[in-house]
């Protein structure tokens, strides 16, 4: 029995969730998985009603729980920021889930490339350090002054940054921080070789703007360097810009991709409309000796939230990646051989061209799990 945290969030992510819930009934009828489920209700609706984030007792329910199946956060009511380092990355860093990994497979005929190229990239994104830290401030004669003190915990370290501007005129400044660690560097390359040893992969491709920020990602440069020569493998380098155009021109030539945080939240959005859209671009917040979280990429979408038109795809695939992640490989592939054959037979949402809906699409995979037609 896998006991499972469900946090619907907020817009679509509720009616998603509930298409990848009846997809792990379905596999829970005809397999060794079982589990339960317990709702946690963190996101918007919830900040607007009681100011609340991520409290102290989220986390510790949380954290009794062997994975997060999550849907999806945000209300325009809402500043932007405030859900995101007040739920998502507070959850990263608490958590300590290092990798973000995404898939970005060519569903046809969903792909919108001109050639008809098969492509089987994952991106593994570090997850908790670069300019997602939470370390900006402003300063000025409109803020106080030129003093500012920064505080960020991770569970790697504790870092305190005090910080004396002195400009030579009285404007404004707003900044952001990032900081890259030498032990989580080295923990993000290991397990991105062990990866793509797993995989398969003789080579992995390090992104970076090494050209122009050259201390945060010429360490990363050095130690990929080390971990890629010590597994045996090919390590290739490319710029964030060049990656973005090779990625829609020769998408077929990558297979294990890491990138640092910012890059990696920017290329994981192209690569989910390489294969058909957000809808179809599930991703796993994973700590490999912790509590792991999965999702869809897409956000709550309050404009097409109660419409039953949200495709209920990507949540489903991260729903496969969860069960693969619990050790449920088969499972997984149940689930991915169902949603291959709905997409070939097009049951699917207005996004890829049907005309079900959301909670349609959801039972037409469990069904096929159920029929054991994709087995």
């Amino acid at each position: 029995m896998k006991h499972l945290a469900i946090i619907p969030g907020d817009g679509i992510g509720k009616e998603v969730i509930e298409a990848g819930l009846e997809v792990f009934d379905a596999v829970a009828e005809i397999s060794t998985f079982d589990y339960d489920g317990e709702l946690f209700d963190i996101g918007a609706d919830r900040y607007l009603r009681t100011g609340e984030l991520l409290t102290d007792e989220d986390i510790d329910g949380l954290r009794k729980k062997d994975a997060i199946f999550f849907g999806a956060i945000g209300d325009p009511k809402v500043r932007p920021g405030i859900l995101e380092q007040g739920v998502l990355l507070k959850m990263r860093a608490v958590f300590d889930q290092y990798i973000n990994m995404r898939p970005v497979t060519s569903w046809f005929p969903f792909v919108p490339l001109k050639r008809e190229v098969p492509f089987n990239m994952t991106f593994l994104r570090e997850n908790t350090e670069d300019f997602y830290m939470g370390a900006g401030g402003r300063f000025g004669p409109s803020f106080g002054g030129k003093n500012v003190s920064l505080k960020v915990k991770r569970e790697l370290y504790e870092l305190e940054v005090d910080m004396k501007a002195d400009p030579s005129n009285d404007d404004d400044f707003a900044f952001e921080i990032g900081f890259l660690s030498k032990k989580g560097i080295t923990r993000f390359a290991d397990y991105a070789c062990r990866f793509a040893m797993a995989r398969g992969d003789d080579k992995i491709t390090l992104v970076d703007k090494s050209n122009v920020i050259t201390h945060m990602y010429g360490m990363q440069r050095d130690i990929f360097r080390e971990k890629a020569d010590q597994y045996g493998l090919e390590l290739e380098f490319m710029f964030v810009d060049a990656m973005a155009m090779a990625m829609v021109v020769r998408p077929e030539t990558f297979g294990t991709v890491a990138v640092p945080n910012l890059f990696g939240d920017i290329l994981t959005d192209l690569g989910a409309q390489l294969q058909g859209g957000l809808g179809m671009g599930c991703s796993g917040n994973i700590n490999p000796e912790g509590l792991s979280m999965f999702e869809p990429i897409h956000g709550s979408a309050p404009d097409i939230a109660g419409r039953g038109i949200a495709n209920p795809i990507a949540a489903i695939l991260a729903g496969q990646m969860l069960l693969e992640d619990q050790g449920y490989p088969g499972e997984g592939k149940l689930i991915h051989n169902a949603v291959t054959e709905c997409l070939r037979e097009n049951k699917t949402t207005p996004d890829l061209g049907g005309k079900m809906t959301t909670e349609q699409v959801g039972k037409a995979i469990a069904d096929k799990i159920r029929e054991g037609k994709s087995r």
